[in-house]
């Protein structure tokens, strides 16, 4: 939208600066109020992607600003020390704000703008700037997440798309603390007007029976928010893939706690994709706290090196490092899918203490093969600085699927009372009579958990990929977006 700014005119020898569009300004201001950010105290979670992009591009100063209509707050500064805000001067924070795109000034001295800019021609001396815009949903940018260096440097798409991811990651925790601000004032006035009402009523049975509905409607209100929270910890909905079918199923095992269960399918370069299933120990909002920080330090670790034992590596050292994620550890299947010039992919999947996955294909006999995926060697993820992680490499061809899951499956018990366990679960794949796809896969697993006396005692997530087999187009792409998140009481597909 950078359509939306204008240029004033230059002096000589200086490029135009981009002046905002009043209306457009006006309208991002009010964007800014509305999330109630500004002057606000130190939080973790800024903090974190501060000090994450400091780390991840050797820099000296990350910092997470919010541009006001005269100034440039700091939510969070990685290596700046005492300083709150600055003024909205042109050449970097400021010139930043106006692009929808990475901002990227390899030598600030260098740039007829960015050479006036108090944090370049003062003390600070910068000498290169990188910033990514925060931009919400309806298209208004808040402020920047950026990378300083006192010397001059150069990075790689790769890299602004992380910075990027980076934003990203700043919008959904702002995303999150606006909805649970909305929800904490929602819930102040409910007390109030109950309140002003208790006060009208005299008789103690009339007392007795509004404090059972309040006690109700606190139930109902912790669930709803526990299940908002869960679902800003996965993705909305599984991406297309061409030539694969994707599915996937999530289930926790109370209403009113946030599983440790997490999972994704993104894209890399090259037309290559990533996907990974992990489980953290643990349920509440310590355990979400981790959740988070594993999905998107997975995210971001495979932008710069996709090899799944260097990404798992990556969340162990975050785990180890990252106060906030406390003594927690988590299991995780990270895997790469590379297409092949016959069809199907490539898959190097990498384990850190999780149960198997399972390839799956039809054989000539109407059963199933079944093959779990084991590389041998696979520690848990962050419960030691030097666990070693292991891979696995194989094809996935037409008519065969790769499925996964959390040990809330396995653990699952039966009519006998025992656990399902991992030959439980390698019986009831092989001895399906059904395709071997994604969606059928997923949905067969949900029908023989709904077939036990106790359902699933833990949080329980799938993830399924298949392969169509020769009966469909080989251009063809298929995803099956089977995504269900939260109450007990609803433990079907979605």
């Amino acid at each position: 939208m950078i359509q939306q700014a204008s240029a004033t005119d230059p002096a000589p020898g200086r490029r135009p600066e981009l002046v905002p569009d009043p209306d457009v300004e006006a309208a991002r201001i009010a964007a800014v109020r509305r999330y109630d950010i500004l002057d606000t105290p130190p939080d973790g979670a800024f903090d974190r992607v501060a000090a994450m992009a400091a780390r991840l591009f050797d820099v000296p100063v990350a910092t997470v600003t919010i541009v006001d209509s005269d100034r440039i707050w700091f939510k969070a500064a990685h290596g700046l020390e005492g300083v709150k805000e600055i003024g909205r001067d042109p050449g970097l924070c400021g010139s930043a704000i106006l692009r929808d795109d990475t901002m990227v000034i390899p030598d600030t001295l260098r740039d007829p703008v960015a050479a006036d800019n108090p944090l370049v021609a003062g003390e600070m001396g910068v000498r290169f700037y990188a910033a990514a815009p925060i931009i919400t949903p309806d298209g208004h940018r808040l402020g920047t997440v950026n990378v300083l260096d006192t010397k001059p440097r150069s990075i790689t798409e790769d890299d602004t798309a992380t910075l990027a991811d980076l934003a990203a990651i700043v919008l959904d925790e702002m995303e999150l603390r606006l909805s649970a601000l909305r929800a904490l004032r929602d819930e102040q006035e409910r007390r109030e007007a109950e309140s002003r009402h208790a006060e009208a009523e005299r008789a103690r049975a009339e007392a007795e029976r509004a404090a059972r509905e309040q006690a109700e409607h606190d139930k109902a209100a912790i669930a709803a928010f526990a299940s908002t929270l869960q679902r800003t910890l996965l993705p909305p909905a599984l991406p297309v893939v061409p030539g694969l079918e994707l599915a996937c199923h999530y289930r926790t095992a109370s209403a009113h706690d946030v599983g440790g269960d997490f999972y994704d399918v993104f894209p890399l370069d090259g037309g290559r994709w990533a996907f990974f299933l992990g489980d953290v120990c643990g349920k509440g909002p310590e355990a979400a706290t981790v959740t988070a920080l594993a999905r998107h330090t997975l995210r971001a670790a495979a932008q710069i090196n996709p090899d799944p034992v260097t990404v798992l590596s990556a969340l162990n050292t975050m785990l180890l490092t990252d106060v906030t994620a406390g003594s927690r550890f988590c299991t995780a299947l990270f895997g790469l899918l590379e297409p092949r010039e016959d069809s199907g992919f490539t898959v190097t999947i990498a384990t850190g203490g999780h149960p198997p996955a399972y390839h799956v294909r039809p054989d000539d006999s109407g059963a199933v093969w079944v093959k779990a995926v084991r590389p041998k060697g696979g520690m848990l993820v962050g419960a030691f600085p030097q666990a070693p992680f292991a891979q696995a490499t194989f094809s996935l061809t037409a008519g065969e699927s790769l499925f996964l899951y959390t040990d809330g499956l396995t653990e699952a018990r039966t009519t006998q009372g025992a656990m399902l366990g991992e030959d439980g679960l390698t019986g009831f794949l092989h001895q399906r009579t059904g395709p071997v796809t994604a969606a059928s896969l997923v949905e067969d697993t949900v029908t023989l958990l709904a077939s036990l006396p106790d359902g699933a005692g833990d949080d329980v997530a799938l993830l399924a990929l298949s392969v169509p087999g020769p009966q469909v187009a080989p251009d063809s792409s298929v995803a099956a977006t089977a995504h269900t998140a939260a109450a007990p009481e609803h433990f079907g597909q979605e």
